[in-house]
């Protein structure tokens, strides 16, 4: 494979299987530059640096599939989830999708539109929790656990917040924060511009 070229197909055939151009040299027994002077002459588009690692992390493609043509339940769940996400959830960073709440119906809700309407692989789920200074962090773990259903190793992070002074935290949760998480940076763009249509549709 050192002289001779890399067959159109079989170049396309690897790199759109995820291997990097590092990766497909290996397994060809070449240099990293003879795959790249290929890929440039037939013209094979390279991943940007952030498509590049998204698909290290997902090897077998997206880890979820938006479900369409809902049925009436499934478009109110629809609109629960999409309006959680909307109030409730972080919205800066191209990554994460992350919503944090003190009320468990709010993270189980939240929980149900990802697994049942963008079908995501359940396993891709991640769940942290911030508990106050006067609280039992195994206390607060248990109690998600049993809300949510799940095990409680499950629970990733645990940050307990110290005693902040006189006043402070008057109206806080004995059970804390449960924060729910997916890093996918496709599921986040398509969360955010539903939220876009949606505002688009409600000012025209």
């Amino acid at each position: 494979m050192n002289t001779a070229s890399i067959p159109q197909e079989k170049l396309h055939k690897l790199y759109n299987s995820g291997r990097s151009m590092a990766d497909i040299a290996k397994d060809l027994n070449c240099s990293v530059h003879k795959v790249v002077y290929w890929m440039t002459k037939y013209k094979i588009a390279r991943r940007t640096p952030s498509e590049a690692t998204y698909v290290k992390a997902n090897p077998n493609g997206d880890p979820f599939s938006i479900k369409h043509n809902l049925t009436p339940n499934e478009m109110f769940l629809y609109g629960l989830g999409i309006g959680i996400y909307w109030g409730e959830g972080e919205k800066t960073s191209r990554n994460a999708v992350r919503v944090a709440n003190t009320d468990p119906f709010v993270i189980t809700t939240f929980v149900q539109f990802l697994l049942e309407i963008c079908q995501l692989e359940k396993r891709k789920l991640i769940y942290n929790l911030i508990c106050f200074n006067d609280s039992d962090p195994e206390e607060v773990k248990k109690y998600w656990a049993k809300e949510l259903g799940v095990s409680a190793e499950k629970f990733g992070k645990i940050v307990q917040i110290p005693t902040q002074g006189k006043g402070t935290y008057k109206k806080k949760s004995k059970s804390g924060v449960c924060i729910v998480i997916v890093c996918n940076m496709k599921l986040k763009s398509w969360i955010m511009e539903e939220i876009s249509r949606i505002k688009r549709a409600r000012i025209v």
